[in-house]
């Protein structure tokens, strides 16, 4: 009998969630068949067999996550199961407080959906003491609410947890302040209300948050509470650079037939190496700003599943069609779902475009933990003065969203307008690059 599990899908994924299983129980499988799809933060990838066998048991049904290392699946695949050894459980130390001491009821990582972690989060509760009521030991969101709200006495007590992230270790040589704990620890004014019952208004519908649009709701409330964003706007003419991409490609040029894409990718790259501040991250346990010294550039592709944004890689290297042609590979294979994880990895900086949707601008969101993101709005035809007479030219709204705590509007102005110029000067651009 072979017992699979959730195996380590890259750096940083911890869970997945079922999307779909091409085996039931009772079925025959061959090695490498597909086994199940999984979807993380990062992608979806379909996990194949390692063994060949018959099916003898699935653990979870689609919509559950869970957690790597979890068993997915047994295989009677005739061969013989090894004893399991069970090391011996460990007395607990002694408290070393009068107070009373929390007994974790589990050791390890306590299963639990992401939405039960937050809340747990902010209520101040150890998931480790919350006794679980869900299939397979899960902790649901009930169990937490249940805990919060028990009393508190010899039998039960609660730790005030600090969030993760408004810890940090202590340096060496200077004394710190204490470090925040309690209702101390909490956003000052902060209180979720419970969500009111709609339904008593007229017939509503539900439906889960799962997947990208899940992750993305994660990853969105993260930026936004963590990172204080300010947005500086500008227009490019990029009327000759409109003319250059269009025109059919002459010999030894590589611009004709080109989307916009590549050439802001490649302008925001040359602003990166002469700004090192957007292309940067904030590591606020430490306190200190991590520079980059490579330039990986993510842009956000629309697909039927959500908003995913692959990476292109060592853009700073990176001929405009080599750009072109990698966003074009990458795009299509986001909107197959068939992106790898690394393909999600590794940005240090991203462009979004809502230009061919509609919108004369956007405001973005940074993508976490990037510093700065690129907003693009449509290109449109206006009137403008040049040289002291009004002419037509083709304008393309921008807007970079950055993040306060490593530049000042000071440095975000200089960035755009070098922006401004390259894209307005298409040739000057690719003589630079």
């Amino acid at each position: 009998m072979y017992s699979f599990k959730l195996p380590d899908l890259g750096e940083g994924i911890h869970e997945g969630e079922i999307l779909k299983w091409h085996v039931a129980a009772g079925d025959r499988i061959e090695v490498d068949a597909p086994l199940i799809e999984v979807e993380t933060d990062k992608a979806a990838v379909t996990i194949p067999s390692p063994v060949g066998g018959v099916v003898t048991a699935i653990n979870g049904a689609v919509g559950d996550v869970i957690l790597v290392g979890a068993v997915l699946v047994t295989i009677e695949d005739g061969q013989a199961t090894p004893p399991i050894a069970v090391e011996a459980p460990r007395p607990l130390e002694a408290p070393r407080s009068l107070e009373a001491p929390v007994t974790p009821a589990r050791l390890g990582p306590v299963p639990a959906a992401p939405a039960t972690r937050r809340l747990a989060r902010a209520l101040g509760v150890d998931l480790q003491a919350v006794p679980p009521s869900g299939p397979a030991g899960r902790v649901t969101r009930q169990d937490v609410e249940r805990f919060a709200a028990a009393p508190t006495g010899p039998e039960l007590t609660r730790p005030k947890l600090t969030p993760p992230e408004l810890t940090r270790p202590e340096p060496v040589g200077r004394a710190e302040a204490p470090t925040p704990s309690g209702p101390a620890a909490a956003i000052p004014f902060y209180h979720l209300p419970p969500m009111p019952d709609f339904a008593q208004l007229g017939p509503i519908t539900r439906e889960p948050m799962r997947s990208i649009r899940r992750k993305t709701a994660q990853r969105m409330v993260t930026a936004m509470t963590v990172v204080p964003h300010v947005a500086h706007m500008d227009e490019a003419d990029v009327t000759e650079l409109e003319r250059l991409r269009k025109a059919p490609p002459r010999r030894g040029e590589e611009a004709g037939g080109l989307t916009l894409l590549p050439f802001i990718i490649k302008a925001v790259s040359a602003g990166l190496r002469d700004f090192p501040q957007f292309n940067a991250s904030v590591d606020p346990i430490k306190e200190e700003i991590i520079y980059k010294q490579y330039i990986n550039i993510g842009f956000a592709v629309d697909t039927p599943r959500g908003l995913v944004v692959p990476v292109i890689r060592g853009c700073q290297g990176k001929s405009i069609r080599d750009v072109a042609d990698e966003a074009l590979t990458l795009g299509e294979a986001a909107r197959r779902g068939a992106l790898a994880p690394h393909h999600l990895q590794g940005g240090c900086f991203s462009v979004t475009n809502v230009g061919a949707i509609g919108g004369t601008g956007v405001i973005p969101t940074i993508n976490y933990p990037e510093v700065a993101i690129l907003g693009m709005g449509r290109v449109q035809e206006k009137p403008v003065v040049r040289h002291g007479e009004i002419v037509i030219r083709r304008m393309l709204p921008l807007t970079l969203a950055f993040d306060h705590r490593v530049a000042d509007g000071a440095a975000a102005a200089r960035f755009m307008t070098q922006l401004v110029r390259r894209l307005s000067d298409p040739y000057a651009l690719l003589l630079e690059i």
